[in-house]
């Protein structure tokens, strides 16, 4: 999932690496003061994040359900069941959860029916169950796996409400506003979460690194790629925009630092409060495995939200749903790091249950229709190599 950064400045211009910067150029870096046209800047000092390969813990890989023309929320009869489909987000499932699911949750109540039952157990399947739970409905839960087993449960954890959420030219005319209005209240219901034990949703500051304006952009799709929507413009009063720092300023031993501030969702605890919310308020999970929609019928529940997220494409022969693999390396917790950062093309993001190390070459087109789910060592210890030199090299920044 790539980070998000508001203001005047390109969303993924910034998703740069820095370049064929090695430990010589991050030597004759250390000592530069603070660039000419800088306002005085208080030091910000960071503490550095341990990036060795003997810190790896895990590795995890998560495929993202893209849909070209965007998440699918139509409504369908199967058997004589309602179901209200809600999956298909790319990499915005954690981010656009809430206004997808109060979209769905809204056609699934519009016949006031009793009871409700939800596919599927990650982002979407909670949010969808919690607020049908919350409209008055008693609900079920039918999964093959419980939050922590899903697809979701290995997102990167970043407010990526745009991400691979649609291509530009297929997209309906209408769906930029439908996105806006699911971006606002999801980001709306996250203030609720703010501040709760465990921080299960909190912000923090990314640093975007760079060595000047000849560094390749990392984070751009390669020539030939395909037009995936953006849509930020439209929500450029929720987050601050990004500034650029003086480097001397920094601990950073680039040329360029901007600085931005953006939320993050620490999985763990996050997905936990949702489960203990939704079983507190009487919500029951049942381990079910669905291999046709024509199993639906046999639900008690007549009103069924359809969240299996990448699982659509063989239950629904949803040929639509295609797969965008992600892979993490997974680097042991630091409780004083608290901050992410975007360097050579690695994004590296620290979180309560570990630090994110991910790969980001190739921009969009990374991962673009790998269904492989076996997580690959070698670039593991690539991404996680790539960064390390940067936090060996961390300077006292100049007061």
């Amino acid at each position: 999932m790539i980070p998000v950064v508001s203001g005047d400045i390109d969303r993924r211009r910034l998703l740069l690496g820095a370049g064929g910067l090695g430990l010589a150029g991050l030597a004759a870096c250390a000592t530069e003061e603070n660039v000419p046209g800088h306002p005085y800047q208080p030091a910000i000092r960071l503490e550095p994040v341990r990036a060795s390969l003997d810190r790896l813990f895990d590795v995890t890989v998560c495929l993202r359900p893209f849909r070209a023309a965007g998440p699918r929320l139509d409504v369908e009869e199967v058997g004589g069941a309602r179901i209200v489909h809600n999956y298909g987000h790319g990499g915005s499932g954690w981010s656009l959860s809430w206004g997808s699911s109060t979209i769905a949750v809204r056609k699934a109540m519009e016949q006031s029916p009793v009871s409700v039952a939800v596919l599927g157990c990650g982002a979407l399947g909670l949010t969808s169950a919690l607020l049908a739970q919350r409209a008055g409905a008693r609900v079920t839960i039918y999964a093959r796996d419980r939050l922590p087993d899903t697809r979701s449960a290995r997102a990167t954890g970043s407010w990526t409400p745009d991400s691979r959420i649609a291509l530009a030219d297929k997209a309906a005319p209408g769906f930029p506003a439908l996105w806006e209005e699911m971006a606002r209240t999801s980001f709306k219901t996250y203030r609720s979460y703010l501040g709760l034990p465990g921080s299960p949703v909190e912000w923090s500051d990314r640093y975007y690194l760079s060595d000047g304006p000849d560094d390749p952009p990392a984070g751009r799709s390669p020539p030939g790629g395909l037009d995936f929507a953006d849509y930020m413009d439209f929500i450029r009063d929720l987050s601050p925009a990004a500034e650029a720092l003086a480097p001397a300023s920094t601990p950073f031993p680039t040329r360029e630092v901007r600085r931005a501030s953006s939320m993050t969702f620490n999985i763990a605890d996050y997905g936990h409060t949702l489960m203990t919310d939704f079983l507190v308020g009487g919500g029951r999970i049942e381990r079910r495995e669905f291999n046709a929609p024509a199993e639906l019928a046999s639900l008690p529940e007549k009103v069924v939200i359809n969240c299996p997220g990448y699982g659509a494409r063989a239950l629904w022969q949803d040929d639509s749903v295609t797969p965008v693999r992600g892979q993490i390396a997974w680097l042991i917790p630091q409780p004083e790091v608290d901050y992410g950062v975007l360097y050579r093309g690695v994004n590296v993001l620290a979180r309560r249950d570990g630090i994110v190390v991910q790969m980001l070459d190739g921009g969009d087109m990374r991962g673009y229709g790998d269904a492989n789910e076996t997580p690959d060592p070698a670039e593991a210890r690539e991404a996680v190599t790539r960064v390390a030199g940067l936090f060996d090299h961390f300077r006292e920044p100049a007061a």
